[in-house]
């Protein structure tokens, strides 16, 4: 999908490619071929840019060649209510126009729309890369935060159940917070490449810093840091809840079974002594006394209650 947009902060248009100009955003989301080749003729970005962040597994990167510059961060996505992953957004900023790339419609981007353009401009083009930065940082915070009352919600859960499908949305939330701190890292190296980039002279003049852009950098930065120490704490509760619960309940099945065990051996009494005497076997003092049977049931009774006292008072029953 291609969509190219002009904003100026006031007046918000989406145009068709015939009118492409200066100073506008060209989003492409899971492009075609024909599409990213086009894109490559009429803005003369490398193709290898434009299709950077269409593989999955290419890392938050800065490549700088000729007047382009590739920016490549990983975004949160949120795949269900208890699933999380990342996705690479490329973002290309060329000598007139600045490019965004990725496989999917994603929060991130569609956040700059007509309702909020008076926060973003597409002439500004440093400034809108910093501002698709502090979104991501953003959004990573909030899926965090997500994720925090989801473990709750399942610790409430598991406090009153023995199933395993509380443990398989831990082990969901765990491997997201896993993805999150490795794109976390990631991106904040190519923040700080970013914060850095005054002293290097090929990207100056594309990427170019002015002070009230810096300040927005630096908040991006510390977003991002306070992201990576949110999703660290996070993980380690989750992981150490996970494997709390899933002790719990691994002895709550010992306990069970402990229990079926001694109510097998205390069925096994009564049974054991009425086998003793068959269909063609005479009942004990059957001859001389006839209360025999209820003798023989006496018996049983202390025998089978001999045996519970015992098992309770070793707790095993």
């Amino acid at each position: 999908m291609l969509r190219i947009y002009k904003n100026d902060g006031v007046n918000y248009q989406e145009l068709a490619i015939e009118n492409l100009a200066r100073n506008m955003w060209i989003n492409l989301v899971s492009p075609t071929a024909d599409e990213l080749l086009l894109i490559a003729e009429k803005t003369k970005a490398p193709i290898d840019f434009l299709k950077a962040a269409l593989d999955e597994e290419e890392r938050p990167r800065i490549e700088i060649e000729d007047d382009f510059a590739l920016i490549l961060i990983d975004i949160p996505v949120m795949l269900s209510e208890t699933s999380y992953d990342t996705l690479p957004l490329g973002i290309i900023i060329t000598p007139e126009n600045i490019i965004t790339v990725c496989l999917e419609n994603n929060p991130v981007v569609l956040e700059f729309n007509e309702y909020n353009r008076r926060s973003f401009n597409t002439a500004k083009k440093t400034r809108f890369l910093f501002q698709i930065l502090y979104k991501s940082a953003t959004y990573y915070l909030r899926y965090i935060r997500q994720i925090s009352r989801l473990s709750e919600q399942i610790e409430v859960h598991l406090r009153k159940t023995m199933k395993n499908k509380e443990l398989f949305e831990l082990m969901d939330l765990q491997q997201g917070l896993t993805y999150f701190t490795s794109s976390l890292r990631s991106n904040g190296i190519v923040m700080d490449r970013l914060l850095r980039v005054r002293s290097n002279s090929q990207s100056r003049h594309l990427i170019q810093i002015y002070e009230e852009d810096e300040d927005l950098l630096e908040d991006v930065i510390i977003e991002n840091n306070q992201a990576v120490q949110m999703v660290e704490m996070y993980s380690r509760i989750i992981s150490g809840m996970a494997d709390t619960f899933a002790s719990i309940i691994s002895n709550n099945l010992n306990m069970v079974m402990k229990f079926l065990t001694s109510m097998t051996i205390i069925l096994a009494i009564p049974t054991m002594i009425a086998s003793f005497w068959g269909m063609n076997v005479e009942v004990p003092f059957g001859g001389t006394n006839p209360n025999g049977f209820w003798i023989v049931a006496v018996i049983i009774l202390v025998v089978t209650g001999t045996t519970t006292f015992v098992l309770m008072r070793k707790n095993i029953l």
